[in-house]
């Protein structure tokens, strides 16, 4: 983000109250975000449930044909949700954490913040290791235990300190691709590439479908190989992130509370660069290009997400303040539940994809039908969410996550 961008963003706003978070005291913004981005993290996260995780879904190693609905239907994860719905989620957990352990000279919600997150932990453990390896819980608890000790820094400090974070791991990614891409191409040897990959995801594929074991065996390898991943490249850009989300947040950006010009301008500029890099997405899904053609501006593009959410984030508010609010609003009681949601749709896609007890689809499913499931168990969480919260004061894996967090029994049901 360049410095003009950060100055619009900060407009001084009112002092946002840290502390537990009652149902009076809930900012709608926050769960309207957190409810999109869980929905549209489960249709960046559908292909690993239903391939092999290494699998591209748009390369020509891919074991299906990139007819025209394939080809949209990639087209559409990589250009309007890949790293948009992650980026937003990361920003919103930089916001709980301060909401959660307020300011870092309060000691007792210190303690709560951090028995949080090792309850977080357990959480990420179990989801990664018995159901699928693409959990971001455990990283997010670690993760948060650097930003908790920045939660009390102004808005500028986290600003500056996150992009810088971000910026540097950014230019490190972005010089290996185009490094990469700028080697001498040769298709003999690109070809032959092509068919170890097409060989290897067979492979794979044949593996999970053997059985629970096989399956299992498979989401352990990868367990691994991401969370080495995480520990070595993906918590830092996460921390800043955070850092990122809690610096606009406490601008008021992310609460809702910025100028409209100012989510306008966002939008006009995520607008900017979604639509050249599309096109350059667009071409990639294409034969006969060499990398270097298409890889670097598609690498560019994907450094330019976090514009695109903040985009998205313009949208969503200016939906709710005029006229559509009724629309977004649907996603709140979604976000309100995220982590029930976020694990509900494991627990869906799992057993649809590769559990003993489901109709084991795993490496059936084309990127165009795959759509379909994700659409259907949106619509099952856009309902169902709003009907359990009718009743109850979260969802149930909160309810689970906050006794373990304070240690005693905290009331579920809606009094009165």
């Amino acid at each position: 983000m360049t410095e003009a961008a950060v100055a619009i963003a900060v407009e001084p706003q009112p002092a946002l109250k840290p502390g537990p978070v009652s149902r009076a005291d809930r900012i709608e913004t926050l769960d309207v975000l957190r409810g999109f981005a869980v929905l549209g993290i489960l249709a960046v996260n559908a292909m690993a449930f239903a391939w092999p995780a290494m699998m591209d879904a748009g390369s020509m190693a891919a074991p299906y044909a990139l007819d025209t609905a394939n080809s949209w239907a990639v087209w559409a994860v990589e250009v309007l949700l890949h790293n948009k719905c992650r980026t937003l989620f990361s920003m919103l957990f930089g916001v709980s954490i301060f909401l959660v352990g307020g300011e870092r000279s309060d000691k007792a919600r210190g303690a709560i913040l951090r028995r949080r997150l090792l309850v977080l932990a357990i959480f990420g453990l179990l989801h990664g290791l018995a159901l699928w390896f693409g959990d971001i819980l455990l990283l997010y608890a670690w993760s948060g235990v650097f930003m908790m000790l920045c939660r009390s820094w102004s808005p500028k400090r986290l600003l500056w300190t996150g992009i810088g974070i971000v910026t540097a791991f950014t230019l490190l990614e972005l010089g290996g691709n185009v490094f990469s891409s700028l080697q001498p191409y040769d298709a003999a040897k690109g070809a032959a590439e092509v068919a170890k990959q097409a060989a290897a995801t067979l492979k794979t594929v044949e593996a999970v479908r053997s059985g629970w074991a096989g399956a299992m065996f498979e989401n352990l390898k990868m367990w691994g190989i991401v969370q080495g991943m995480s520990a070595v490249l993906f918590v830092f850009p996460t921390v800043g992130l955070m850092m990122i989300g809690l610096g606009l947040f406490k601008t008021g950006y992310l609460a809702g509370r910025s100028s409209a010009w100012v989510y306008g301008l966002m939008v006009v500029v995520g607008i900017a660069i979604t639509v050249p890099f599309g096109w350059y997405n667009w071409l990639d899904l294409l034969p006969g290009h060499a990398p270097a053609e298409i890889y670097i501006p598609r690498s560019i593009g994907d450094a330019l997400a976090p514009f695109c959410t903040l985009a998205y984030v313009g949208l969503l508010v200016l939906m709710t303040r005029y006229g559509l609010g009724w629309l977004t609003r649907r996603l709140a009681p979604v976000g309100k539940m995220a982590f029930t949601n976020y694990l509900t749709q494991t627990l869906i896609m799992t057993s649809l994809f590769y559990m003993p007890w489901g109709p084991l689809l795993y490496g059936k499913v084309e990127p165009a039908p795959l759509w379909g499931i994700v659409g259907a168990v949106w619509l099952l969480q856009l309902i169902w969410s709003p009907l359990w919260l009718s009743v109850f004061e979260m969802g149930p894996l909160e309810w689970v996550w906050r006794c373990l967090t304070y240690g005693r029994f905290v009331p579920l049901l809606k009094r009165g």
